[in-house]
């Protein structure tokens, strides 16, 4: 079984930057596509973006779409989300997570889903 373990949250200005990342341990760690989803208060879980088990295919949300950047580095096991540009909608519980049949093209399933992080929360002032 993977472990997740998320860091990075923190509190930040619209208009600024946080880095997340996301440190996978355990068994085949390699086969598994990442990414990372998000929970803002009262709403329902939703898709960020993701990144293959090969780290050569990548997946956006619109909303996020030339402001976060994913990127995996295969040989610490860890998985990154940039984020620029943020303005108080992204407000929410940042939640790391793996799967190995998401193929890394397209909106990432919450079902499909087979390990979570225990979540970062990242509040963005205005």
């Amino acid at each position: 079984q993977v472990q997740l373990v998320e860091s990075g949250g923190g509190r930040v200005q619209a208009g600024g930057s946080l880095r997340l990342s996301c440190a996978a341990s355990g068994r085949s760690t390699s086969s598994y596509a990442m990414g990372w989803f998000r929970q803002a208060p009262g709403k329902e879980r939703e898709f960020v973006a993701g990144i293959d088990w090969s780290g050569g295919i990548t997946s956006y949300a619109d909303s996020v779409k030339g402001r976060f950047t994913i990127s995996r580095d295969s040989a610490k096991n860890t998985v990154y989300l940039q984020m620029n540009s943020l303005n108080p909608e992204d407000t929410a519980v940042y939640y790391c997570a793996a799967d190995r049949k998401w193929l890394g093209s397209g909106s990432w399933p919450l079902r499909s889903v087979e390990v979570w992080g225990q979540g970062t929360l990242v509040t963005v002032s205005s």
